[in-house]
């Protein structure tokens, strides 16, 4: 295969699974990481973390395309996407599935026993969110789930074993995760209405829907606070979800200011939310 091709295929890949996306669960793994660690947790956990957060997120991703080709076809904001365009042909997501797939369950065999263990149950959850959304509008709920293992997956490979502190961290994911997904679908309102499609927003309109997105990052907030509180971190622990209230009180302006603002607030704020936070948590245990 010759050179630019290739970088073609990586380039269309990426934009396949939104690759730059991973901003959202790399840093939750990596928090519970070393908040389990109490510090430095090796070179050989920090590999395989990340190889695990990468291809479970790409397989989740892939799958999310392949099954939604017939929505986003129809979708004038997802129909220049690689899996309707033709860039990425069927068989070619397929194989990206599986080996995504093979390559994250036998990572999670080499991390411990119970990250092998869970592999499996984990991928049929991240594969869950696309077919849950054609019959529910709970389904932004199961998205934040996928997310929210990240920090269950961090405090197993370093423990192996869940603990109390690491649950409080992975639900407050979920709702923040659930949260921004609330508003970031307010950009398909009208589509998802026209489609009979499942989602909080054509259900219960913008404004319900905004009430609704404040309530999942106030039990967010909470639920980091009580975090922090079970795993006896200090004060920049504290910082770290007082900023994070921060962010999150700016996201909700931005969207209810101005719509078109939605993919700000959606990548920029939750991203730079994410690595603070990650930082904060660093500082707080060094």
């Amino acid at each position: 295969m010759k050179k630019g091709r290739l970088a073609q295929m990586l380039k269309d890949f990426s934009e396949l699974v939104m690759f730059k996306h991973s901003v959202f669960s790399l840093p939750f793994i990596f928090i519970a990481m070393v908040v389990a660690a109490d510090g430095w947790f090796g070179w050989k956990l920090l590999l395989l973390g990340t190889v695990a957060a990468v291809t479970a997120r790409n397989f989740a991703m892939g799958v999310n395309r392949y099954l939604d080709r017939d929505i986003d076809r129809l979708n004038p904001r997802t129909k220049n996407r690689p899996s309707v365009d033709g860039r990425v042909s069927t068989v070619q997501m397929q194989m990206f599935i599986w080996l995504n797939a093979a390559v994250f369950i036998a990572t999670a065999y080499l991390i411990n026993d119970l990250a092998f263990k869970l592999s499996v149950p984990i991928l049929l959850i991240l594969g869950a969110y696309t077919l849950f959304k054609r019959f529910s509008a709970l389904a932004h709920l199961v998205l934040g789930i996928s997310l929210g293992l990240a920090p269950i997956a961090g405090v197993v490979a370093v423990e192996g074993e869940i603990t109390l502190w690491s649950l409080y961290l992975a639900a407050g994911v979920m709702f923040w995760v659930a949260g921004f997904d609330l508003l970031y679908s307010l950009q398909d309102i009208e589509f998802d209405k026209a489609h009979d499609l499942h989602s909080i927003p054509s259900r219960f309109g913008a404004v319900n829907t905004m009430r609704i997105a404040r309530l999942f990052h106030v039990l967010t907030i909470l639920l980091w606070w009580q975090f922090v509180v079970s795993a006896q971190l200090g004060a920049w622990a504290y910082a770290a979800v007082i900023f994070s209230a921060l962010m999150l009180g700016y996201e909700h302006y931005l969207v209810n200011k101005d719509f078109t603002k939605i993919d700000r607030a959606f990548f920029t704020v939750n991203g730079y939310l994410g690595f603070v936070f990650l930082i904060l948590i660093i500082v707080e245990v060094l």
